[in-house]
């Protein structure tokens, strides 16, 4: 059973790798920013548009990295379209809680869908930079679209 749970982790890790999702940068952007991890080259940049009701609707991504970084990233975009910013920040404190051990209820693993397939990079510490890079770029955008707005 666990075999079969790890080999269809790896299928989505490995698809969203092979074939991103929301590739291509959205302009013009309201939100927008760029990831980097020094100790391994990978890269996102991440911009958004927002809808009439300050939901996300268009979200785009260009990037390059090892599997995991850009699985990430990709899930990522799929999760956060049709989110408001309170809802997309609110995914980003769960994934990286689950990054540091939270074990998920039922209904999180819901709200995280196909990223739960991340949740082992936990038990690799030098891979989680790598699965947080896309959401901390995101949690970058926000923050700094939010101070653009004050």
């Amino acid at each position: 059973m666990l075999q079969g749970l790890d080999d269809l982790y790896q299928e989505i890790i490995l698809d969203h790798h092979r074939n991103p999702r929301n590739q291509g940068l959205v302009e013009p952007a309201d939100l927008s920013a760029k990831g980097f991890n020094p100790f391994c080259g990978d890269q996102v940049v991440l911009t958004a548009g927002l809808d009439h009701s300050g939901h996300l609707a268009h979200v785009g991504m260009e990037g390059q990295g090892c599997a995991i970084s850009q699985a990430s990233a990709s899930i990522m975009g799929e999760l956060i379209k049709g989110k408001s910013l309170e809802e997309a920040e609110a995914l980003v404190e769960l994934f990286k809680q689950v990054m540091v051990g939270h074990e998920l209820t039922v209904d999180e693993a819901d709200q995280l869908g196909e990223l739960a397939a991340l949740e082992g990079v936990r038990n690799f510490p030098v891979r989680i930079k790598c699965a947080l890079l896309g959401w901390s770029t995101l949690q970058d955008a926000i923050r700094e679209f939010q101070k653009s707005s004050d």
